[in-house]
């Protein structure tokens, strides 16, 4: 398992309550760094979630051949995740980011277990929506 997804799970482990996870992704989306209104457009939408959530891939300045990703979802609970997500895609390789075991993550985190059917489709997509975006990277 990727280290940065076991550190994931390891801090979560730590939260004895879902009523504190749930209270930790909500700090983790209210630290999310503000995403640029110019990215908040219908490509970088995630729109197979019921909230408003965007996300968007670009060159890491510092780094290149890596990228970073900016997000933001009007759900606290989901921005919370779209925190988490664009701090593990972010500084990656497309290659990297394509071979990232999210459903490592979601297991370890048991979050199926602790949202909505339509939530679970919806963080899904987010993950699908950032491979996508690395992949369109990749190919130039």
């Amino acid at each position: 398992m990727d280290q940065q997804i076991a550190a994931i799970i390891e801090d979560f482990a730590l939260l004895e309550s879902w009523e504190d996870r749930y209270q930790y992704l909500v700090e983790l989306g209210e630290r999310l760094p503000p995403m640029p209104e110019a990215l908040k457009t219908e490509a970088n939408r995630v729109t197979e979630c019921m909230s408003r959530l965007y996300v968007a891939a670009a060159p890491h300045p510092d780094h290149p051949g890596r990228l970073v990703y900016w997000g933001d979802c009007d759900t606290a609970i989901i921005k919370g995740v779209v925190a988490l997500l664009v701090d593990l895609f972010s500084d990656k390789t497309p290659q990297e980011i394509q071979a990232l075991d999210v459903d490592a993550l979601f297991q370890g985190l048991r979050l199926e277990e602790h949202l909505s059917p339509s939530r679970h489709v919806g963080v899904y997509a987010i993950v699908n929506k950032l491979k996508a975006q690395a992949q369109r990277f990749a190919e130039g």
